[in-house]
């Protein structure tokens, strides 16, 4: 598994935990729901900067993210 794959299915679970859908995740940081779910499945590469903005706007530690 690629680490974007892992870093993506970590993020999904914590928008989920944070009881967010896509939709509203993506509104909340003004990007496309289509790109919240290419992050989630892992299939872009993303910035760190827009992995900053989804661990800030979801309230979680970058390690929950980065802990491989």
């Amino acid at each position: 598994m690629k680490i974007r794959e892992q870093i993506g299915i970590r993020l999904k679970k914590a928008r989920e935990d944070a009881g967010l859908t896509q939709l509203e995740l993506a509104k909340k940081l003004d990007i496309s729901v289509n790109y919240v779910s290419m992050i989630e499945r892992g299939e872009v590469n993303f910035s760190f900067d827009k992995i900053y903005m989804l661990i800030k706007a979801l309230k979680i530690k970058s390690s929950n993210v980065f802990s491989f």
